[in-house]
């Protein structure tokens, strides 16, 4: 028999042969060790009670009802015993309790006010009367009496719980773990203090602790659902998979509906790429919940990456997800990108934006100091692209620093030769946002540039910690961020066409040409293997597409397979993506009449090699609501022309300004009859190809998309003007920069 439980039957015989005396003092001994503990607060209130209350039978009623939570009829009865003994301490507390069940928050407060009166001494009145204040959102009230409190008995857990709780509520994280650490060393089986202690680490970027807070939480309570999701979320951020998706099993071992393990189960298992497995948690989720928009855009996204289309019309039923990226591919809609974007800032920022703006002095050597921000400073797409913007930033003008959190991979050649065209390369991988934050101002960056946006992995949120004076969102994302913490997006004029800024928040700056970077130093492997060494036709037309298969719909898929009808021999090139999306692509060629066999799945391979395969297609088929972007490029730069469909988002015109920039404008038409004609049209011309192949090859290095120093200049330009305007007290403003 535990000591505890020893302690409670002495007390209970104590008050059988009316030693109230010894009870009393037995039940404060076992409140002082275990400070929520029911039983004895109920019966040292019951005791106290009878001291002023002699219908002790009275009393026992209203004490069952509440145990029971029969709320209504504890308040009754509490009601008709503080009318008839209105100096009980014991009644006016419970009452309040009852009442505060009740959501009464300012009858509760009447209560713990006439309770205090009858025992001023009594530190659980006045901790229950800030829970009725802290209710009615008089925080500063409430924080006062739990502070009292705690003076008063510095060893009572409830009240620094409760304070921290307030804490909380008010943005004041780093206090309020304070006040929750100390809860647990009163009391080191506080559950519910470990668990928000570890809430609190996990928001500050603190995940091994949040993951041993959590842990506690869920050993104290094995059946601690929220605790055991919530610890495998800090694995997942942490990429810890296999423990992650332990501890999601656990989750909903104790709630088998636990929607959020499910969620989160189904993120981990994307990472595993078992994405017929993350697609049946998302699923999962939403037979508990129907409106959780947000499982069901993630059903949808891991469903377009193998290709199922089965449920794309659900789409409309996400209108309220907050994964803006997600649902770039099912509409070319700008208003619903915006909204999506917004819908995803309200969960990656603060709900308390930073009080102060950094003001850094000017630099001592006149250069203006600029942080580059990334996940992607290794052998990524956008590092093929921007290696080349890096080489050539002029650090005469510029202190060029880079706080990466992607992969740490030293041996890495991209990471190398980034390193070598900087003035910093700091690894923020591991660092809390408020570290972060506080790096940037130190370093008295005058420009942040966030590289990122909404896609995966992304910390955009640090931004809305303020990071520079300046802060713009480039080349990452392809649409707003939606939060008034970032003040310029670099856009150009195709992409970002006269009115369509209303669908940012960040002031347009419009660069000449393209708002693409490109490295005009790409090598190119010359091919070895030859058409048949990647099983492709000697000789008949290669139609080719290497975008992303979750950027396939069926209407690209229809005229795709309409093109393969009408050009005999043909057969249609894909980036080899997963086995699920190749099983669903050749199943619904053949449900248009195409033979699967007229698929050809290619191997990703490095990137130099993947340019010299290039020589191989014959023309790019681009896909519509999101285009190609680096894709795009690396095929114009091979010589590729690439055939493309001028949206309205602008994830949707990016290839129309690419294919500009490289001279072939008319390889952008306005519609999808169009594209399907002139796409049949040069299969069939191939003189006219060959004359675009020769206009891509020709002086490639020179073309506006490709011509990698005057791009350079034109986005350094873009930053002085920023730089200049904040100089200058201009707010941030749209402007062109030719």
């Amino acid at each position: 028999m535990s000591g505890l439980e020893t302690l409670l039957i002495k007390a209970k015989g104590a008050v059988k042969r009316g030693e109230t005396d010894e009870a009393r003092a037995l039940y404060r001994k076992v409140l002082d060790k275990h400070p929520r503990n029911p039983r004895a607060r109920a019966g040292l209130e019951a005791l106290e009670a009878a001291h002023n209350n002699p219908s002790q039978q009275q009393f026992d009623a209203m004490v069952s009802a509440y145990q029971s939570g029969r709320m209504d009829e504890a308040a009754r009865q509490g009601h008709a015993l503080a009318e008839a003994y209105p100096h009980s301490h014991g009644v006016q507390n419970l009452l309040g309790a009852a009442l505060l069940a009740l959501n009464n928050y300012a009858g509760a407060e009447q209560a713990f006010r006439r309770a205090i009166e009858a025992d001023p001494n009594h530190p659980a009145s006045y901790n229950n009367l800030a829970i009725s204040l802290r209710k009615q959102e008089r925080l500063s009230e409430a924080e006062a009496i739990y502070r009292e409190v705690i003076a008063r008995k510095p060893g009572y857990a409830d009240a620094q719980y409760n304070l921290a709780n307030l804490l909380q509520i008010a943005e004041r994280d780093e206090e309020a773990a304070e006040h929750f650490a100390a809860a647990i060393r009163i009391d080191p089986n506080y559950t519910e203090a470990h668990y928000n202690l570890g809430n609190l680490l996990a928001k500050a970027g603190r995940r091994e602790d949040a993951i041993a807070s959590l842990a506690n939480a869920a050993r104290l309570n094995p059946a601690h659902s929220d605790a055991l999701n919530n610890m495998g979320g800090e694995l997942l951020a942490l990429e810890h998979l296999d423990e992650a998706v332990s501890a999601f099993d656990r989750a909903l071992a104790a709630n088998a509906r636990n929607s959020k393990a499910m969620v989160n189960k189904g993120k981990a298992l994307v990472l595993k790429k078992k994405l017929p497995d993350a697609i049946a948690s998302f699923r999962a989720a939403l037979d508990v919940d129907p409106a959780n928009h947000s499982a069901r855009l993630q059903a949808l996204f891991e469903e377009a990456h193998i290709c199922d289309w089965s449920k794309r019309r659900e789409f409309v039923l996400t209108e309220n997800a907050e994964q803006a990226f997600s649902a770039l591919p099912f509409i070319d809609d700008p208003a619903h990108q915006y909204r999506s974007s917004q819908n995803c800032a309200r969960v990656q920022f603060a709900a308390v934006p930073p009080v102060d703006m950094p003001s850094p002095a000017p630099s001592a050597d006149g250069r203006i100091r600029i942080g580059y921000f990334s996940g992607d400073f290794h052998g990524h797409a956008t590092m093929h692209l921007m290696s080349g913007f890096f080489r050539e930033h002029d650090r005469s003008r510029f202190e060029v620093r880079l706080y990466s959190y992607g992969p740490v991979n030293e041996e890495d050649p991209a990471r190398i030769e980034l390193r070598k065209n900087v003035d910093a390369f700091i690894e923020a991988g591991k660092m809390r946002d408020e570290e972060v934050a506080a790096l940037a101002r130190a370093d008295n960056l005058d420009i942040a540039v966030d590289l990122k946006g909404y896609t995966r992995g992304s910390r955009v949120r640090w931004f809305g910690h303020r990071l520079a004076p300046v802060q713009v969102s480039f080349m990452g994302y392809p649409g707003t961020v939606a939060h008034p913490c970032m003040d310029y997006f670099i856009a150009d004029h195709v992409t970002m066409p006269e009115g369509a800024e209303q669908w940012f928040s960040e002031k347009v700056v419009r660069l000449a040409h393209c708002y693409q970077a490109n490295d005009n130093l790409r090598e190119i492997v010359p091919d070895t293997k030859g058409r048949a060494g990647w099983g492709l036709p000697e000789d008949g037309f290669v139609f080719a597409s290497f975008n992303h298969t979750y950027k396939i719909s069926p209407r690209e898929w229809d005229i795709w397979m309409g093109l393969l009808r009408e050009v005999e021999g043909s057969v249609l090139w894909l980036l080899r993506s997963n086995e699920w999306a190749e099983d669903n692509l050749r199943r619904e060629a053949a449900a248009r009449g195409v033979d699967p066999a007229r698929l050809v799945f290619t191997p990703s391979i490095s990137h130099g090699e993947h340019l010299g395969r290039l020589v191989h297609a014959d023309l790019f088929l681009d896909t519509f609501a999101v285009n190609a972007h680096t894709t795009a490029s690396d095929a114009l730069w091979a010589g590729l022309p690439v055939l493309t469909l001028t949206g309205r988002q602008f994830a949707a015109r990016v290839a129309t300004s690419l294919v500009s920039a490289a001279g072939l404008p008319e390889l952008a038409v306005d519609s999808e009859e169009a594209y399907a004609a002139l796409a049949l049209f040069l299969a069939r011309d191939p003189a006219r190809l060959a004359d675009m192949r020769a206009r891509l090859t020709a002086n490639r290095a020179a073309l506006p998309l490709f011509d990698t120093v005057p791009y350079t200049r034109r986005v350094e330009t873009a930053l002085e003007r920023m730089h200049q305007r904040r100089l200058e007290g201009l707010a941030p403003g749209h402007f062109d920069v030719e």
